[in-house]
């Protein structure tokens, strides 16, 4: 007999819940730790909180009060609230919803009845309940199991509660990063000006949309004009130019953060370039054009398509169903939008120019020395020894594992091979430098083509024409934890903001953690990140246990390497705040030895010394407590 027969009893039907908790990925993409904003744990708050704005979206309810406080997350808003007598059904039964009716909901985000529900079967405990005309209904769940429902009267105001902790079943080992929940908040309110926010004691709020968004990611000491506000309808536009290389979009459909862009994207791309030709008379080559571009776009729509669950990607290429072309509106809307405002604003129609012409000097300058890199880089490629490339890249977006696509930068010849012969080799790749790559802080552009190294970086990202076309996800700086180790990532994230900064706003590029210690015995190992985790491991395992510290990568075997690139792999996000100024961070770390760097040093000097004594101190305190157990 076969081992394994196909027959009646192969077929099974799941319920709802379990389709959920056994194919999470098809309803929330990723699962993730947490560390990228793309992760799991961020969509389901994101599903929660969509409800409410698509509530606000319609008229109803000016505020959403958000908490999260010990992995349990909690969305109040003011809205309608859930009709009472479907709690229930709209939290747990699959394609149940008012979202089907365009009459009720004509331009919201979730349109296909999952979001709460998804939540609801990937929550250890979920709760919601409906505020409704002096009445109330609660629904409690767990794992998506009804375990209690209770109703009354009320004196709260109509609208919707949730409240729901993360399963740890499925969501393994994660954490909240709140600087991706702050920048989702932002997103909320300025795609819906008069909406106030309040998260963890943090108010949210935007008067001026799209306006208030770039000035709050721009710098008024780099950019080249003031920013260029548009809004009409259904569609608005914000743009400027600054000093940083390549382009850089925000845009939103029906409030969603498109961060993979999509077919409005490349229309406004399109229309922008086509609209300044006709403006200025002149043939202005596009790339000239969007050079140091940072604008950002927002559409409402009709039932859009997006290409995934997690909605990054718009598919639509109509206003609506059997509608206009959304290429066609967006076209006309910049073409008489952005015409009126520069015939009426000479002066920034002037220096806009001045940066047009600025950028295309620049190219010409660099075509030379760009050409002769090319071809250097074409040549190492047929054998690349610095990159051992894997299968799948991040531009394969029709293949499922694109998202996990990583590219590993590291130092030393010992290290490079260990996370060689331990990585995916579907999924993971390896950059290797040959030491300390150069300060590039104020130098040109020109500095990436003439100097091999980054020129073969470059190469291997494939973002010398865009960051659009970036072959891998996550780009991980894997370095030892010594000095040597920090400087080395301080000089490789230097290269990356001076010329490349949309790979760390839009959260490619982390820091790979590895365990300092491994503490084990002759049944269990730990590998531990912190010197809190080795104390917990000795407790654990008793005087019996042997304690290695790992002085640097090239000391761990590819044999245990294999577990910290795998699934409990754990990085660290580079994270830019918003209100930095990328030249004066650089300026700071990488300038010259400035007076304001020297006295940082000299204030925290004391304070290293006093934590290196802490250190000291607990170890002595470990060894009493073995020495006790003995």
């Amino acid at each position: 007999m076969a081992e394994n027969q196909y027959n009646e009893d192969s077929i099974r039907s799941l319920d709802w819940k379990e389709h959920i908790r056994l194919r999470p990925g098809m309803y929330i993409g990723k699962l993730g730790n947490g560390s990228s904003a793309e992760d799991g744990i961020y969509i389901l708050m994101k599903e929660v909180v969509d409800n409410s704005i698509d509530e606000y979206m319609m008229g109803n309810g000016k505020r959403i009060d958000i908490k999260l406080a010990e992995n349990k997350v909690s969305v109040r808003d003011f809205g309608r609230g859930i009709p009472l007598g479907k709690v229930v059904d709209v939290v747990s039964k699959i394609n149940t919803g008012a979202k089907y009716d365009s009459n009720v909901f004509q331009k919201s985000v979730g349109l296909n009845g999952v979001g709460t529900k998804a939540v609801n079967a990937l929550s250890s405990y979920f709760s919601v309940t409906s505020y409704r005309e002096g009445e109330y209904k609660t629904a409690v769940f767990e794992r998506g199991v009804l375990v209690s429902e209770d109703n009354g009267k009320t004196t709260e105001k109509n609208g919707t509660y949730v409240e729901y902790t993360a399963d740890t079943d499925i969501f393994k080992t994660h954490k909240y990063i709140t600087e991706y929940i702050d920048n989702q908040m932002w997103n909320y309110v300025y795609l819906n000006a008069g909406l106030t926010i309040y998260f963890n004691g943090n108010t949210y709020f935007s008067k001026n949309g799209l306006l208030d968004l770039l000035e709050r990611k721009t710098n008024d000491e780099e950019i080249k004009y003031p920013v260029i506000h548009l809004k009409d309808g259904d569609i608005e536009v914000a743009i400027t130019h600054d000093n940083h290389y390549g382009e850089e979009y925000y845009s939103f459909v029906n409030g969603q953060n498109t961060t993979q862009g999509g077919t409005h994207v490349a229309a406004f791309k399109e229309a922008l370039v086509r609209t300044i030709r006709d403006f200025y008379g002149k043939n202005y080559e596009p790339t000239d054009i969007r050079a140091s571009l940072v604008s950002a776009l927002s559409v409402r729509i009709q039932e859009p398509v997006f290409e995934s669950q997690t909605k990054t990607k718009l598919g639509s290429t109509e206003i609506a169903p059997d509608g206009p072309s959304l290429k066609a509106e967006i076209n006309q809307f910049v073409k008489s939008q952005l015409d009126n405002f520069l015939h009426k604003n000479p002066s920034t129609a002037e220096a806009l120019q001045r940066k047009i012409q600025l950028s295309e000097r620049e190219r010409k300058d660099m075509a030379g020395v760009r050409k002769i890199a090319r071809d250097r880089a074409k040549k190492a490629s047929v054998h690349n020894k610095k990159l051992r490339d894997c299968r799948v890249h991040f531009t394969d977006d029709k293949k499922d594992n694109h998202l996990d696509t990583t590219l590993f930068i590291t130092e030393g010849d010992s290290a490079s091979g260990s996370i060689t012969k331990a990585r995916d080799v579907q999924t993971q790749a390896v950059f290797s430098l040959r030491g300390k790559p150069l300060n590039c802080f104020g130098l040109k552009k020109k500095i990436v083509y003439e100097n091999e190294e980054f020129n073969l970086l470059q190469h291997a990202l494939n973002i010398e024409e865009s960051v659009d076309d970036l072959r891998y996800n996550k780009i991980v700086i894997a370095t030892d934890a010594d000095v040597d180790g920090m400087h080395i990532r301080l000089l490789i994230l230097t290269f990356f903001l001076q010329f490349f900064p949309d790979l760390v706003r839009k959260g490619h590029v982390y820091i790979l953690e590895t365990p300092l210690f491994r503490v084990r015995n002759k049944k269990e190992t730990f590998y531990c990140y912190t010197e809190q985790e080795r104390i917990d491991a000795i407790r654990k395992l008793g005087k019996t246990a042997e304690i290695t510290r790992f002085k640097g990568l090239g000391e761990i075997s590819p044999d245990e390497f294999g577990s910290f690139i795998g699934e409990e792999i754990r990085l660290e996000p580079v994270l830019l705040n918003e209100d930095a100024s990328i030249n004066k961070i650089l300026e700071y770390y990488m300038g010259k030895n400035t007076q304001e760097r020297q006295e940082f040093i000299i204030d925290n000097l004391r304070l290293e010394i006093d934590e290196a004594s802490e250190e000291e101190e607990a170890q002595h305190k470990l060894d009493a407590e073995k020495i006790e157990a003995a």
